[in-house]
């Protein structure tokens, strides 16, 4: 399967408690941080859900 880089770009401070555990679930640390996962549905559904804070490098 293919695999994604997924980079945070926003703070997760003031957002709501279900974005924070999904930006968790993850694997987010810190901003800035570049994580590799399996291009899977389940992962594009939580990269959708904070979209406004991550981004998607191809």
């Amino acid at each position: 399967m293919a695999k994604i880089k997924i980079k945070l770009v926003r703070s997760k401070i003031g957002k709501t408690q279900k974005q924070k555990r999904t930006i968790e679930a993850l694997g987010f640390k810190k901003v800035g941080q570049i994580i590799e996962k399996e291009d899977t549905p389940q992962i594009r559904g939580m990269i959708q859900k904070v979209s406004h804070m991550v981004e998607v490098i191809e």
